[in-house]
């Protein structure tokens, strides 16, 4: 049986970005302002306090990535509780959280969540006419891996 989500028509948009990302970040939140005040923004920590002093608005702030921000995210988005992530990250810098950002992405793509990593992707959907209206999304069936035979 396929299960199913439904995204309300205010989305609960998670905003992560790697240190040589958060300007990028700030600058395509504050070119994007108006949108995103139709939505409920949420961050890991230093993101989130430059997006409250760059949009004049209240962000809930997690943690710091590397501290277990992104970890947070992703049990969030694993609960149904972020309904769009948009993830900005250096390709060309290791992180010492590699691990956890893999994890993040992992679950945006296991729980079917719309997600960008970069500012084309995050323009895409932001501007889709599905951000501004109620979506149900289909929730991939796990029921077979969850009763696995595990020796």
């Amino acid at each position: 049986m396929e299960k199913k989500r439904v995204l309300n028509k205010r989305k609960r948009i998670a905003l992560v970005a790697h240190d040589n990302k958060k300007k990028e970040l700030i600058d395509w939140a504050v070119y994007n302002k108006v949108a995103l005040s139709k939505h409920e923004l949420l961050a890991t920590g230093t993101t989130g306090k430059l997006l409250e002093e760059a949009l004049d608005r209240s962000i809930k702030k997690l943690l710091s990535g590397p501290l277990g921000g992104d970890q947070q995210i992703g049990a969030l988005i694993a609960e149904g509780n972020v309904d769009t992530l948009i993830f900005f990250w250096d390709p060309m810098e290791a992180q010492p959280h590699d691990p956890d950002i893999k994890a993040l992405l992992r679950l945006a793509v296991t729980w079917n969540i719309p997600f960008a990593c970069d500012r084309a992707s995050a323009d895409f959907i932001l501007t889709s006419p599905l951000m501004y209206e109620e979506y149900t999304c289909s929730i991939p069936d796990y029921s077979s891996y969850l009763k696995r035979d595990v020796k």
